[in-house]
């Protein structure tokens, strides 16, 4: 994520913000050349203020106020890159489902400008029958035994609206054992199964894949129910960045590409802010770091990983100054390392794989 500020005033500003409250215009979100723009009204559409030629409305979803980004006027779609793949919203009638959504949708646009800063292949039910589009569902108050599960499914992502209620998702983590759980962590987890089939299996990368993560022909039912009811292998950080990760490796490539999305996004923004880390007691220069890069377009990852392990460091020891866990709990060993290495070189090479290979998808994946 980079940082944004008003092309009228300077004020700095949020990827979320609609409206700058030092000069008090309109902000709306440019995804095609990633800018937050200050707006003036031009009869039924908004133009930027340094330029009156081009027009633009806001996103249908900008009526609930879970939108700030823009559709250029010329186009027909109603709904913005990331609204446009939304399947079934909630009821909003209800005040917390909409306050719910709110939420949900904030982890989805960050996540959108993730995917589009890539350039990954993202397409819609009405382009590709396994295109990518998301339900938000409650759970049913007629049956309370009955709960909405987060998961994948041929392109179908499905978040269980509960997830955006804090004290729900912390009853959840820790239920889990997991070190955090966030509604974004969610987003980035579930459309890393929507890339396995779009970037490995679609593309023939299968033995590449296997190569680096294990055989994925082996049953992912028996291995799910073998995780859960085992738990993962004492070593596991030795291989994997989580435990989840070890049940099979569809579910180590959707936690490692949630990994790669985590480090590239926070390693954009450490940029912005010229973040520099020379921590005084290290002799040895290990913990030193600087951001003076943009990840997105870097060949290599290696740059990538060296000034991240210092700066997570360096932010971990600063969050737990103000009594918070950890920044970032885990631990990226040279295995992990190497396969989110993989990642990066399988993203910046979508463009230049052979045309899709349709084969049989991965099974539907849920976890709670």
């Amino acid at each position: 994520m980079r940082l944004f500020k008003c092309q009228v005033c300077s004020q700095l500003l949020y990827f979320e913000n609609s409206r700058c409250e030092k000069c008090g215009h309109t902000l709306g979100y440019e995804p095609e050349r990633n800018r937050l723009l200050p707006l003036e009204p031009s009869g039924q559409f908004w133009c930027p203020t340094e330029d009156a030629k081009t027009s633009y409305r806001f996103c249908s979803n900008a009526t609930y106020g879970v939108c700030n980004w823009l559709v250029n006027a010329k186009s027909e779609d109603q709904y913005c890159h990331a609204c446009r793949h939304n399947g079934i919203i909630p009821d909003l009638s209800q005040q917390q489902n909409l306050d719910n959504w709110r939420k949900i949708e904030v982890a989805k646009h960050r996540l959108f400008y993730t995917l589009l800063r890539l350039k990954l292949p993202v397409q819609t039910r009405g382009e590709n029958p396994e295109g990518l589009v998301f339900n938000f569902l409650a759970d049913s108050p007629f049956d309370p035994s009955s709960k909405i599960m987060t998961g994948h499914d041929s392109g179908l992502i499905t978040l269980a609206l509960a997830e955006a209620d804090d004290v729900e998702r912390e009853r959840r983590r820790s239920l889990m054992g997991e070190p955090y759980r966030t509604l974004l962590g969610h987003f980035r987890h579930e459309v890393g199964h929507y890339f396995w089939d779009r970037l490995v299996r679609d593309r023939g990368g299968d033995a590449a894949f296997a190569e680096i993560f294990g055989d994925f022909t082996r049953s992912y039912d028996e291995a799910l129910h073998t995780y859960y009811a085992q738990g993962a292998p004492s070593d596991w950080q030795n291989n994997y960045v989580s435990p989840y990760a070890t049940s099979h490796p569809w579910e180590d490539f959707a936690e490692t590409w949630a990994h790669y999305l985590h480090i590239v996004d926070t390693i954009e923004m450490a940029g912005a802010f010229s973040l520099h880390v020379e921590p005084r007691l290290d002799k040895t220069g290990d913990l030193e770091a600087t951001i003076d890069f943009d990840p997105y377009k870097l060949r290599s990852f290696q740059n990538i990983a060296d000034n991240w392990l210092p700066m997570s460091f360096a932010l971990n020891n600063i969050n737990r100054c103000m009594g918070q866990p950890d920044f970032y709990p885990f631990i990226l060993s040279p295995s992990v390392i190497a396969k989110l290495a993989f990642l990066h070189t399988l993203i910046n090479t979508a463009s230049e794989a052979p045309p899709p290979i349709q084969q049989q998808s991965a099974p539907a994946e849920a976890a709670n």
